[in-house]
Protein backbone atom coordinates (compact mmCIF):
# COMPACT_ATOMS: atom_id res chain seq x y z
CA UNK A 1 0.00 0.00 0.00
CA UNK A 2 1.33 3.42 -1.01
CA UNK A 3 1.60 6.30 1.43
CA UNK A 4 -1.28 8.76 1.19
CA UNK A 5 -0.12 12.16 -0.05
CA UNK A 6 -2.35 15.22 -0.19
CA UNK A 7 -0.34 18.13 1.24
CA UNK A 8 3.28 18.56 0.08
CA UNK A 9 5.78 21.00 1.59
CA UNK A 10 8.51 22.23 -0.75
CA UNK A 11 11.52 23.78 0.99
CA UNK A 12 13.40 26.31 -1.12
CA UNK A 13 11.78 28.74 -3.55
CA UNK A 14 14.70 28.89 -5.96
CA UNK A 15 14.50 27.65 -9.54
CA UNK A 16 14.06 23.93 -8.85
CA UNK A 17 11.70 24.38 -5.90
CA UNK A 18 9.46 26.77 -7.83
CA UNK A 19 9.38 24.57 -10.93
CA UNK A 20 8.69 21.40 -8.95
CA UNK A 21 5.88 23.03 -6.97
CA UNK A 22 4.13 23.84 -10.29
CA UNK A 23 4.46 20.22 -11.46
CA UNK A 24 2.96 18.98 -8.17
CA UNK A 25 0.16 21.54 -8.11
CA UNK A 26 -0.80 20.58 -11.69
CA UNK A 27 -1.19 17.00 -10.44
CA UNK A 28 -3.80 18.21 -7.94
CA UNK A 29 -1.75 18.23 -4.73
CA UNK A 30 -1.97 20.98 -2.16
CA UNK A 31 1.52 22.53 -2.26
CA UNK A 32 3.14 24.91 0.25
CA UNK A 33 6.42 26.49 -0.90
CA UNK A 34 8.80 28.01 1.68
CA UNK A 35 11.63 30.43 0.90
CA UNK A 36 13.96 32.06 3.44
CA UNK A 37 14.59 35.14 1.28
CA UNK A 38 12.09 37.98 0.76
CA UNK A 39 9.92 37.87 -2.36
CA UNK A 40 12.43 38.23 -5.21
CA UNK A 41 9.83 40.13 -7.26
CA UNK A 42 9.83 42.95 -4.69
CA UNK A 43 13.36 42.72 -3.28
CA UNK A 44 15.28 42.49 -6.58
CA UNK A 45 18.06 40.05 -7.48
CA UNK A 46 21.39 39.56 -5.76
CA UNK A 47 24.11 41.05 -7.92
CA UNK A 48 27.59 39.63 -7.92
CA UNK A 49 26.57 36.07 -7.10
CA UNK A 50 25.95 33.57 -9.90
CA UNK A 51 23.28 35.57 -11.68
CA UNK A 52 23.74 34.06 -15.16
CA UNK A 53 22.93 30.52 -16.19
CA UNK A 54 22.97 28.43 -19.38
CA UNK A 55 19.58 26.95 -20.23
CA UNK A 56 19.62 24.00 -22.63
CA UNK A 57 17.43 21.16 -23.86
CA UNK A 58 16.83 19.34 -20.55
CA UNK A 59 15.74 22.49 -18.75
CA UNK A 60 13.62 23.72 -21.66
CA UNK A 61 11.81 20.36 -21.82
CA UNK A 62 10.76 20.67 -18.16
CA UNK A 63 9.55 24.25 -18.62
CA UNK A 64 7.54 23.25 -21.68
CA UNK A 65 5.93 20.52 -19.55
CA UNK A 66 4.52 23.06 -17.09
CA UNK A 67 3.66 25.67 -19.74
CA UNK A 68 6.31 28.20 -18.64
CA UNK A 69 8.65 28.24 -21.63
CA UNK A 70 6.69 30.79 -23.68
CA UNK A 71 7.04 33.28 -20.80
CA UNK A 72 10.80 32.70 -20.67
CA UNK A 73 11.65 33.03 -24.38
CA UNK A 74 11.99 36.82 -24.26
CA UNK A 75 14.76 36.74 -21.63
CA UNK A 76 16.93 34.14 -23.42
CA UNK A 77 20.05 35.00 -25.42
CA UNK A 78 21.32 32.21 -27.70
CA UNK A 79 25.03 31.31 -27.50
CA UNK A 80 26.11 29.23 -30.50
CA UNK A 81 29.61 28.43 -29.25
CA UNK A 82 32.67 29.47 -27.31
CA UNK A 83 34.59 32.59 -28.30
CA UNK A 84 38.20 32.11 -27.19
CA UNK A 85 40.30 35.18 -26.33
CA UNK A 86 44.04 34.59 -26.59
CA UNK A 87 46.62 36.54 -24.58
CA UNK A 88 47.27 38.59 -27.72
CA UNK A 89 43.56 39.34 -28.12
CA UNK A 90 43.01 36.98 -31.07
CA UNK A 91 39.50 35.53 -31.27
CA UNK A 92 38.67 31.91 -32.15
CA UNK A 93 35.07 30.68 -32.38
CA UNK A 94 34.24 27.05 -31.53
CA UNK A 95 30.62 26.02 -32.29
CA UNK A 96 28.87 23.98 -29.59
CA UNK A 97 27.21 21.70 -32.09
CA UNK A 98 25.72 21.70 -35.56
CA UNK A 99 24.19 24.79 -37.14
CA UNK A 100 21.05 25.73 -35.25
CA UNK A 101 22.24 24.22 -31.95
CA UNK A 102 22.84 26.67 -29.12
CA UNK A 103 22.56 27.12 -25.38
CA UNK A 104 20.81 30.11 -23.81
CA UNK A 105 22.15 32.72 -21.43
CA UNK A 106 19.47 33.58 -18.89
CA UNK A 107 19.31 35.69 -15.74
CA UNK A 108 18.77 33.53 -12.65
CA UNK A 109 16.72 36.28 -10.99
CA UNK A 110 14.43 36.96 -13.95
CA UNK A 111 13.83 33.24 -14.47
CA UNK A 112 13.08 32.75 -10.77
CA UNK A 113 10.52 35.60 -10.87
CA UNK A 114 8.71 34.00 -13.82
CA UNK A 115 8.56 30.60 -12.09
CA UNK A 116 7.34 32.14 -8.82
CA UNK A 117 4.57 33.93 -10.76
CA UNK A 118 3.62 30.67 -12.49
CA UNK A 119 3.56 28.84 -9.14
CA UNK A 120 1.29 31.50 -7.68
CA UNK A 121 -1.02 31.33 -10.71
CA UNK A 122 -1.18 27.52 -10.33
CA UNK A 123 -2.38 27.89 -6.74
CA UNK A 124 0.82 27.11 -4.82
CA UNK A 125 0.78 28.62 -1.29
CA UNK A 126 4.03 30.61 -1.07
CA UNK A 127 5.64 31.64 2.23
CA UNK A 128 8.57 34.07 1.93
CA UNK A 129 11.00 34.97 4.74
CA UNK A 130 10.52 31.56 6.35
CA UNK A 131 13.87 30.19 7.55
CA UNK A 132 13.84 26.48 8.34
CA UNK A 133 15.41 25.83 11.75
CA UNK A 134 14.29 22.26 12.49
CA UNK A 135 13.33 19.18 10.50
CA UNK A 136 11.68 16.14 12.14
CA UNK A 137 12.15 13.16 9.81
CA UNK A 138 9.87 10.93 11.87
CA UNK A 139 6.87 13.25 12.20
CA UNK A 140 7.19 14.88 8.74
CA UNK A 141 7.31 18.25 10.51
CA UNK A 142 9.28 21.35 9.59
CA UNK A 143 9.72 24.36 11.90
CA UNK A 144 10.34 27.86 10.57
CA UNK A 145 11.31 31.27 11.88
CA UNK A 146 9.53 34.15 10.16
CA UNK A 147 9.37 37.91 10.89
CA UNK A 148 5.97 37.42 12.58
CA UNK A 149 6.30 34.11 14.43
CA UNK A 150 7.93 30.74 14.88
CA UNK A 151 5.71 28.14 13.27
CA UNK A 152 5.69 24.35 12.71
CA UNK A 153 3.93 22.64 9.81
CA UNK A 154 3.14 18.98 9.31
CA UNK A 155 2.95 17.52 5.80
CA UNK A 156 2.27 14.21 4.08
CA UNK A 157 5.50 14.66 2.09
CA UNK A 158 8.37 17.17 2.15
CA UNK A 159 10.60 17.88 -0.85
CA UNK A 160 13.96 19.42 0.03
CA UNK A 161 14.96 21.69 -2.84
CA UNK A 162 16.82 23.92 -0.40
CA UNK A 163 20.16 24.01 -2.17
CA UNK A 164 23.71 22.79 -1.62
CA UNK A 165 23.52 23.39 2.14
CA UNK A 166 20.09 21.80 2.54
CA UNK A 167 18.58 21.64 6.03
CA UNK A 168 16.75 18.46 5.06
CA UNK A 169 19.96 16.76 3.99
CA UNK A 170 21.79 17.92 7.11
CA UNK A 171 19.17 16.03 9.11
CA UNK A 172 19.51 12.96 6.88
CA UNK A 173 23.29 12.93 7.35
CA UNK A 174 22.73 12.11 11.05
CA UNK A 175 21.14 8.78 10.10
CA UNK A 176 23.43 5.74 10.57
CA UNK A 177 25.10 4.54 7.35
CA UNK A 178 24.12 7.67 5.43
CA UNK A 179 26.63 8.33 2.64
CA UNK A 180 27.74 11.93 2.20
CA UNK A 181 30.68 13.51 0.42
CA UNK A 182 31.56 17.13 -0.30
CA UNK A 183 34.54 18.37 -2.28
CA UNK A 184 35.63 21.98 -2.72
CA UNK A 185 37.88 22.70 -5.69
CA UNK A 186 40.83 25.04 -4.94
CA UNK A 187 39.19 27.74 -7.07
CA UNK A 188 36.50 30.25 -6.22
CA UNK A 189 34.66 32.73 -8.40
CA UNK A 190 33.99 36.45 -8.50
CA UNK A 191 31.59 38.22 -10.82
CA UNK A 192 32.35 41.36 -12.84
CA UNK A 193 30.41 43.30 -15.49
CA UNK A 194 30.95 44.45 -19.06
CA UNK A 195 28.36 47.25 -19.50
CA UNK A 196 26.79 48.13 -22.88
CA UNK A 197 28.71 50.53 -25.10
CA UNK A 198 27.92 54.24 -24.91
CA UNK A 199 25.77 53.71 -28.03
CA UNK A 200 23.80 51.11 -26.04
CA UNK A 201 25.05 48.03 -27.89
CA UNK A 202 26.90 44.86 -26.89
CA UNK A 203 30.61 45.55 -26.36
CA UNK A 204 31.59 42.07 -27.63
CA UNK A 205 29.83 39.45 -29.79
CA UNK A 206 26.55 38.50 -28.08
CA UNK A 207 26.06 35.08 -29.73
CA UNK A 208 28.82 33.32 -27.77
CA UNK A 209 30.05 32.36 -24.34
CA UNK A 210 33.37 34.22 -24.15
CA UNK A 211 36.33 32.47 -22.50
CA UNK A 212 39.78 33.80 -21.64
CA UNK A 213 41.54 30.43 -20.91
CA UNK A 214 44.82 30.80 -19.01
CA UNK A 215 45.77 27.31 -17.82
CA UNK A 216 45.18 27.37 -14.07
CA UNK A 217 42.35 29.90 -14.20
CA UNK A 218 40.00 31.66 -16.61
CA UNK A 219 37.58 34.51 -17.18
CA UNK A 220 34.22 33.93 -18.90
CA UNK A 221 31.43 36.27 -20.04
CA UNK A 222 27.74 35.61 -20.78
CA UNK A 223 25.41 38.11 -22.51
CA UNK A 224 22.38 39.74 -20.84
CA UNK A 225 19.21 41.12 -22.41
CA UNK A 226 20.16 44.67 -21.31
CA UNK A 227 23.24 44.27 -23.60
CA UNK A 228 25.69 43.96 -20.75
CA UNK A 229 27.77 40.84 -20.03
CA UNK A 230 28.14 39.05 -16.71
CA UNK A 231 31.79 38.05 -16.36
CA UNK A 232 33.05 35.44 -13.92
CA UNK A 233 36.66 35.06 -12.83
CA UNK A 234 37.43 31.46 -11.79
CA UNK A 235 40.61 31.80 -9.79
CA UNK A 236 42.55 29.96 -7.04
CA UNK A 237 41.88 31.07 -3.46
CA UNK A 238 45.56 30.71 -2.48
CA UNK A 239 49.00 30.97 -4.09
CA UNK A 240 50.34 33.37 -6.69
CA UNK A 241 48.34 34.58 -8.53
CA UNK A 242 45.17 34.09 -6.50
CA UNK A 243 42.37 35.93 -4.74
CA UNK A 244 44.69 36.05 -1.75
CA UNK A 245 47.54 37.67 -3.69
CA UNK A 246 45.50 40.48 -5.33
CA UNK A 247 45.25 42.80 -2.35
CA UNK A 248 44.92 46.30 -3.83
CA UNK A 249 43.14 47.95 -6.79
CA UNK A 250 46.58 48.39 -8.38
CA UNK A 251 47.26 44.62 -8.07
CA UNK A 252 43.95 43.85 -9.79
CA UNK A 253 44.52 46.33 -12.63
CA UNK A 254 48.05 45.07 -13.28
CA UNK A 255 46.95 41.42 -13.21
CA UNK A 256 44.16 42.03 -15.75
CA UNK A 257 46.46 44.12 -17.96
CA UNK A 258 48.92 41.25 -18.05
CA UNK A 259 46.49 38.30 -18.19
CA UNK A 260 43.21 39.44 -19.82
CA UNK A 261 44.35 42.63 -21.60
CA UNK A 262 41.52 42.83 -24.17
CA UNK A 263 38.88 42.56 -21.42
CA UNK A 264 39.99 45.76 -19.71
CA UNK A 265 38.72 48.10 -22.40
CA UNK A 266 35.23 46.74 -21.65
CA UNK A 267 35.24 46.13 -17.85
CA UNK A 268 35.21 49.81 -16.97
CA UNK A 269 35.35 49.99 -13.17
CA UNK A 270 37.17 46.77 -12.37
CA UNK A 271 39.05 48.01 -9.28
CA UNK A 272 35.82 49.04 -7.54
CA UNK A 273 33.71 46.03 -8.65
CA UNK A 274 36.41 43.46 -7.83
CA UNK A 275 36.44 44.41 -4.15
CA UNK A 276 32.69 45.08 -3.88
CA UNK A 277 31.50 41.69 -5.19
CA UNK A 278 31.87 38.59 -2.99
CA UNK A 279 34.30 35.74 -3.62
CA UNK A 280 32.38 32.46 -3.55
CA UNK A 281 33.45 28.83 -3.27
CA UNK A 282 32.63 25.94 -5.62
CA UNK A 283 31.51 22.63 -4.16
CA UNK A 284 30.51 19.19 -5.43
CA UNK A 285 28.14 17.26 -3.15
CA UNK A 286 27.20 13.59 -3.48
CA UNK A 287 24.92 11.76 -1.07
CA UNK A 288 22.61 8.76 -0.77
CA UNK A 289 19.84 7.92 -0.09
CA UNK A 290 17.79 10.86 -1.32
CA UNK A 291 14.61 9.56 0.32
CA UNK A 292 14.05 9.04 4.05
CA UNK A 293 10.57 8.41 5.44
CA UNK A 294 8.43 11.15 3.85
CA UNK A 295 11.34 13.44 2.89
CA UNK A 296 12.86 13.68 -0.60
CA UNK A 297 15.92 15.56 -1.90
CA UNK A 298 15.95 17.18 -5.34
CA UNK A 299 18.26 19.50 -7.29
CA UNK A 300 21.35 20.89 -5.52
CA UNK A 301 20.15 19.46 -2.20
CA UNK A 302 20.76 16.00 -3.67
CA UNK A 303 23.66 16.74 -6.03
CA UNK A 304 25.37 20.12 -6.04
CA UNK A 305 27.86 20.40 -8.92
CA UNK A 306 30.39 22.93 -10.21
CA UNK A 307 29.11 25.14 -13.06
CA UNK A 308 31.54 24.18 -15.83
CA UNK A 309 29.15 22.15 -17.97
CA UNK A 310 26.30 24.63 -17.62
CA UNK A 311 24.10 21.79 -16.38
CA UNK A 312 23.35 22.54 -12.71
CA UNK A 313 19.96 24.12 -13.32
CA UNK A 314 19.23 21.77 -16.24
CA UNK A 315 19.96 18.71 -14.08
CA UNK A 316 17.70 20.02 -11.31
CA UNK A 317 14.90 20.72 -13.79
CA UNK A 318 15.37 17.22 -15.23
CA UNK A 319 14.94 15.79 -11.71
CA UNK A 320 11.48 17.42 -11.64
CA UNK A 321 10.67 16.15 -15.14
CA UNK A 322 11.72 12.57 -14.27
CA UNK A 323 9.83 12.64 -10.96
CA UNK A 324 6.69 13.72 -12.81
CA UNK A 325 7.13 10.99 -15.45
CA UNK A 326 7.50 8.38 -12.71
CA UNK A 327 4.33 9.60 -11.00
CA UNK A 328 2.57 9.08 -14.35
CA UNK A 329 4.11 5.62 -14.70
CA UNK A 330 3.13 4.53 -11.18
CA UNK A 331 -0.27 6.30 -11.06
CA UNK A 332 0.87 8.55 -8.20
CA UNK A 333 2.01 5.62 -6.07
CA UNK A 334 4.66 7.55 -4.15
CA UNK A 335 6.43 4.50 -2.68
CA UNK A 336 7.13 3.03 -6.12
CA UNK A 337 7.89 6.48 -7.59
CA UNK A 338 10.43 7.53 -4.96
CA UNK A 339 12.22 4.17 -4.95
CA UNK A 340 12.76 4.37 -8.71
CA UNK A 341 13.45 8.13 -8.69
CA UNK A 342 16.46 7.99 -6.38
CA UNK A 343 17.99 4.90 -8.01
CA UNK A 344 17.55 6.33 -11.51
CA UNK A 345 18.76 9.85 -10.82
CA UNK A 346 21.66 9.02 -8.50
CA UNK A 347 23.73 7.52 -11.34
CA UNK A 348 22.99 10.49 -13.57
CA UNK A 349 23.77 13.02 -10.83
CA UNK A 350 27.16 11.40 -10.16
CA UNK A 351 27.90 11.37 -13.89
CA UNK A 352 27.19 15.07 -14.48
CA UNK A 353 29.15 15.98 -11.32
CA UNK A 354 32.22 14.21 -12.74
CA UNK A 355 31.69 15.65 -16.21
CA UNK A 356 31.46 19.18 -14.79
CA UNK A 357 34.78 18.80 -12.94
CA UNK A 358 36.46 17.44 -16.10
CA UNK A 359 35.09 20.30 -18.19
CA UNK A 360 36.80 22.87 -15.96
CA UNK A 361 40.17 21.54 -17.14
CA UNK A 362 38.93 21.65 -20.74
CA UNK A 363 37.64 25.23 -20.53
CA UNK A 364 40.57 26.82 -18.71
CA UNK A 365 43.35 24.93 -20.51
CA UNK A 366 42.62 22.54 -23.37
CA UNK A 367 40.45 24.89 -25.44
CA UNK A 368 43.63 26.82 -26.28
CA UNK A 369 45.58 23.65 -27.16
CA UNK A 370 46.14 22.96 -30.90
CA UNK A 371 45.95 19.18 -30.54
CA UNK A 372 42.69 19.43 -28.62
CA UNK A 373 41.19 21.71 -31.28
CA UNK A 374 42.14 19.28 -34.05
CA UNK A 375 40.54 16.43 -32.09
CA UNK A 376 37.32 18.45 -31.85
CA UNK A 377 37.41 19.01 -35.64
CA UNK A 378 37.83 15.26 -36.25
CA UNK A 379 34.93 14.50 -33.90
CA UNK A 380 32.74 17.10 -35.64
CA UNK A 381 33.44 15.40 -38.98
CA UNK A 382 32.69 11.99 -37.51
CA UNK A 383 29.36 13.30 -36.20
CA UNK A 384 28.60 14.92 -39.56
CA UNK A 385 29.21 11.74 -41.55
CA UNK A 386 27.96 9.23 -38.95
CA UNK A 387 25.37 11.22 -36.97
CA UNK A 388 23.85 8.21 -35.19
CA UNK A 389 27.05 6.32 -34.39
CA UNK A 390 29.37 9.12 -33.27
CA UNK A 391 27.81 11.84 -31.13
CA UNK A 392 30.29 14.19 -29.40
CA UNK A 393 30.10 14.13 -25.61
CA UNK A 394 29.07 17.79 -25.38
CA UNK A 395 26.21 17.15 -27.83
CA UNK A 396 25.03 14.10 -25.84
CA UNK A 397 24.98 16.11 -22.61
CA UNK A 398 23.59 19.39 -23.91
CA UNK A 399 21.46 18.68 -26.97
CA UNK A 400 20.05 15.20 -26.34
CA UNK A 401 17.78 13.35 -23.91
CA UNK A 402 20.36 10.63 -23.29
CA UNK A 403 20.89 9.94 -19.59
CA UNK A 404 23.99 11.68 -18.18
CA UNK A 405 25.35 8.29 -17.04
CA UNK A 406 24.99 6.85 -20.56
CA UNK A 407 26.60 9.94 -22.11
CA UNK A 408 29.55 9.62 -19.72
CA UNK A 409 30.11 5.95 -20.62
CA UNK A 410 29.84 6.62 -24.37
CA UNK A 411 32.20 9.59 -23.97
CA UNK A 412 34.81 7.41 -22.26
CA UNK A 413 34.74 4.91 -25.15
CA UNK A 414 35.07 7.69 -27.71
CA UNK A 415 37.93 9.34 -25.81
CA UNK A 416 39.87 6.05 -25.66
CA UNK A 417 39.55 5.75 -29.45
CA UNK A 418 40.54 9.39 -29.99
CA UNK A 419 43.57 9.04 -27.69
CA UNK A 420 44.92 6.41 -30.12
CA UNK A 421 44.01 8.48 -33.18
CA UNK A 422 45.83 11.53 -31.80
CA UNK A 423 49.02 9.50 -31.29
CA UNK A 424 49.37 8.95 -35.03
CA UNK A 425 52.36 10.45 -36.74
CA UNK A 426 51.86 13.98 -38.11
CA UNK A 427 48.20 13.94 -37.05
CA UNK A 428 48.10 17.74 -36.83
CA UNK A 429 49.01 17.96 -40.54
CA UNK A 430 47.23 14.89 -41.90
CA UNK A 431 44.00 14.77 -39.87
CA UNK A 432 41.82 15.61 -42.87
CA UNK A 433 42.86 12.39 -44.66
CA UNK A 434 41.84 10.04 -41.79
CA UNK A 435 39.68 7.01 -42.59
CA UNK A 436 36.60 8.00 -40.58
CA UNK A 437 34.80 4.69 -41.20
CA UNK A 438 37.71 2.84 -39.57
CA UNK A 439 37.42 5.07 -36.47
CA UNK A 440 33.64 4.65 -36.15
CA UNK A 441 33.91 0.87 -36.56
CA UNK A 442 35.88 0.75 -33.29
CA UNK A 443 32.72 1.74 -31.40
Amino acid sequence: MSRKVEHIGVLGGGLVGALNSIYLRKRGYRVSLFEKRPDIRKAGTDSGRSINLALSRRGIKAMQDIGAFESVKDILLPMEGRMMHSLEGELTFQPYGKEGQFINSVSRGRLNEILINKAEEAGVEIHFEHTCHHVDLNKTEVSFTSPKENVTYQFDLVIGSDGAFSQVRQEMVKIPRYNYQQYYIPHGYKELTIPPTEAGDFAIAPNALHIWPRGKYMLIALPNVDRSFTCTLFFPFDGDPSFESLKTPKDVKQFFQKTFPDSLEHIRNIEEEYFKNPTSALVTIKCFPWVKNNFVLIGDAAHAIVPFYGQGMNAGFEDCHVLNQLLDKHNDNWDATLTEYQLLRKDDADAIADLALDNFVEMRDLVADEKFLIQKKIEARLHDQFPKQWIPLYTMVTFSDLRYSEALEAGKKQQAIMDEVMKRKDILKNWESLNLQEIVDQL
